[in-house]
């Protein structure tokens, strides 16, 4: 990062003030947020792992949930992953659960089971970037580190005036950069909060709130009449729509089969009712599929319903249809079960397949 360029944006800026009128305004009217009750560290991070592209009113409940179930970091380290997942069960992007879990480990392990207050240990567990690390170490230590998260690169792309493209890692840097010029050394917490409080309240992607925000008189984009034009942000690649048949096979007993999704890529560990991807196998060769796949010999009967379901990168686009288990041939494979319905509940599933499992 050029620091010329640091300078230029930050030329003639008047850096109290803005300190100043943003630290009173978080401090006097911040939302009342259940981690927000005291500083610890593991708090802190577990909020904001689940806060990372979640609403915080969806949050809430789930934060809750979770310290009571995992109240310290150790407990946290011991629990089976099955039960980390279970919680998180809903909220989406599981690998932050697993990744959470599998860093806390690690504090546990190497760090005597105190969170480290230093960039360089804390940016090395896994799952904590540059954003996480930052939250951490300004609220949890009162460290002065930049906390660079999409509201702080809107408030800071209208307040700077920037017209630099905010997808790119370039000026997310280019932000970071600013911040340590920035933000304010005696309180770097109700800095950087009030920083992604203004751009969760105030300073909104559409219609900001111009004539209510607290730093209205140091903002550039304001007093250009820009604030409606900036961010920029790069288009999003098309996402790609898989088609699956997924069946609900039930056995003499009346148990559901369900199965356990691979170890690694997307909702690793996760449970679910078996899917057939149609672009490689179309119905009338789904009972040969499933014989393969499980041992188990199917009857295809009505359908149930469609899911559709919208992920970050693809779409899925589910034809739900009830079978029956006629015969098992062999054995099925081994991260595969037959449970009762009401033992479905126990079970982590994603968004998807407990829209079908709620339907049972």
């Amino acid at each position: 990062m050029k620091q010329n360029e640091i300078k230029s944006l930050l030329n003639n800026f008047n850096i109290d003030a803005f300190q100043q009128d943003l630290i009173d305004w978080f401090e006097s009217g911040q939302r009342d947020l259940p981690w927000r009750l005291d500083q610890d560290p593991y708090k802190v991070w577990v909020s904001e792992i689940m806060l990372q592209q979640t609403k915080v009113d969806t949050v809430i409940p789930y934060f809750n949930n979770f310290l009571e179930k995992f109240p310290t970091l150790q407990d946290l380290a011991d629990a089976p992953e099955q039960e980390v997942l279970k919680a998180w069960e809903g909220l989406g992007y599981y690998s932050r659960a697993r990744n959470l879990q599998n860093a806390v480990q690690e504090v546990v392990a190497s760090y005597g089971g105190e969170v480290p207050d230093n960039p360089k240990d804390l940016g090395d567990l896994k799952g904590v970037g540059p954003y996480t690390k930052g939250a951490i170490l300004s609220i949890a230590f009162g460290q002065p580190e930049p906390a660079v998260d999409g509201n702080v690169m809107r408030v800071l792309s209208r307040v700077l005036l920037v017209d630099q493209d905010i997808a790119k890692q370039s000026t997310r840097k280019l932000f970071e950069a600013c911040i340590y010029d920035m933000i304010a050394k005696q309180n770097p917490s109700a800095f950087n909060q009030g920083l992604m409080e203004l751009g969760a309240l105030i300073c909104t992607p559409k219609s900001p709130s111009c004539l209510l925000c607290p730093v209205q008189k140091t903002c550039r984009a304001f007093h250009e009449g820009v604030q409606d034009e900036l961010p920029i942000k790069g288009k999003a690649k098309k996402q790609k729509t898989i088609q699956y048949a997924t069946l609900v096979i039930e056995n003499e007993q009346g148990e559901i089969l369900i199965e356990q999704r691979p170890s690694k890529g997307l909702l690793a560990n996760m449970w679910q009712f078996p899917m057939i991807p149609l672009a490689s196998v179309d119905l009338e060769h789904a009972a040969a599929y499933i014989e393969q796949l499980f041992g188990i010999e199917i009857e295809l009967r009505e359908e149930l319903l469609q899911v559709k379901h919208v992920f970050s990168h693809i779409i899925w686009e589910m034809k739900v249809f009830k079978a029956k288990a006629v015969s098992a041939t062999t054995q099925a494979h081994e991260r595969s079960e037959f449970v009762s319905v009401k033992q479905l509940t126990d079970y982590p599933f994603p968004v998807p397949h407990q829209k079908i499992r709620n339907t049972l």
